[in-house]
């Protein structure tokens, strides 16, 4: 977590924290249990590009959700802007499987099951036509519905995945960090893909 007392990040705050953060474990970073203040960035990835959220969205009415689908990281800001997420994420495989542009979440799910989708099936016709919740589950313990039809922010089983090109589509996420996430966001969340 960084915390700048001003609660503003200046270049010169954010460098000299990086560096602090690129020497700690992972574990560190994902171990902090305390209720961040106003004006702090929770960071969950030590690899990443500080981004506001007035750059992206004219407000943070339901809360803002960011995937930078190059850095492989998910900004999320709740409504009134006083904190900030970053999480690493898995991104599509391909750029012909990458959605880019604005939606929302439109439903929420604990325990989600999986169904391939029909493009999917073409690409590869020995997947499962369903897999229910729990550990074989490819979207996790938690899922975020967008309003585009088969796309999905969710956990996932794999975490070799996270930080990579690896999904068909979707946007994966450690199944620590969508559990935080899914109980920071709401159906509303406005959504943007970049």
């Amino acid at each position: 977590m960084i915390k700048n007392p001003s609660g503003a990040i200046t270049r010169r705050h954010f460098a000299t924290t990086a560096a602090a953060f690129s020497i700690a474990a992972p574990s560190i970073l994902r171990a902090q249990e305390e209720d961040p203040a106003p004006g702090t960035v929770v960071i969950r990835t030590t690899n990443y590009t500080i981004r506001d959220w007035q750059s992206h969205f004219r407000n943070l009415q339901n809360g803002a959700i960011l995937v930078d689908t190059k850095g492989r990281v998910l900004h999320y800001w709740p409504e009134g802007g006083a904190l900030h997420y970053i999480y690493p994420v898995s991104v599509p495989l391909t750029p012909d499987l990458t959605r880019l542009g604005r939606t929302s979440v439109v439903h929420k799910r604990l325990g989600p099951d999986w169904r391939p989708t029909p493009s999917m099936l073409a690409r590869n016709p020995d997947l499962p036509n369903y897999i229910a919740p729990g550990p074989d589950n490819p979207l996790g313990t938690h899922a975020l519905y967008l309003s585009w039809q088969y796309y999905r922010i969710h956990g996932t089983n794999d975490t070799r995945k996270i930080g990579r090109q690896s999904s068909n589509g979707c946007i994966g996420l450690y199944n620590d960090d969508i559990s935080e996430l899914f109980e920071l966001a709401k159906v509303g969340t406005q959504v943007l893909l970049i």
